[in-house]
């Protein structure tokens, strides 16, 4: 392999060691309480593994929907940390389940394209 060759893998390996570098770890433990968004929207987190949410916008342009189920906290290693809600009762439709993605322990937010803006930032209620 020639020098410049080897320049593509020397990035890609520098971006990658950056951006683990810069995540910060989260507590799954610490992630139950209320969350709202600036706009009215509210998701609950129980310790039990249970949530429920109210107006809340999972998808660019989508009207605010309000849903219910089961909650659990996915560390993929390769992607954001997120938490996966079954979704049980509610106005989703026929999807199954969504992802909500995690900041920090005060910041969720739904983004429905990854190459997209976040759709719904929801901080911690103090």
């Amino acid at each position: 392999m020639t020098t410049s060759g080897r320049w593509p893998f020397a990035v890609l390996a520098a971006s990658a060691m950056l951006l683990a570098g810069c995540s910060d770890t989260v507590d799954p433990e610490k992630l139950p309480g209320v969350y709202r968004g600036s706009d009215g929207g509210r998701i609950e987190l129980a310790a039990d593994g249970t949530f429920s949410a109210t107006r809340v916008k999972t998808q660019e342009g989508g009207d605010p929907v309000d849903f219910s189920g089961s909650w659990d906290y996915e560390d993929p290693g390769t992607s954001s940390d997120f938490v996966y809600l079954g979704v049980e009762d509610g106005g989703l439709g026929t999807t199954g389940g969504i992802q909500l993605y995690v900041d920090d322990e005060d910041t969720l937010y739904f983004q429905s394209d990854p190459d997209g803006p976040v759709t719904q930032e929801l901080n911690r209620a103090s």
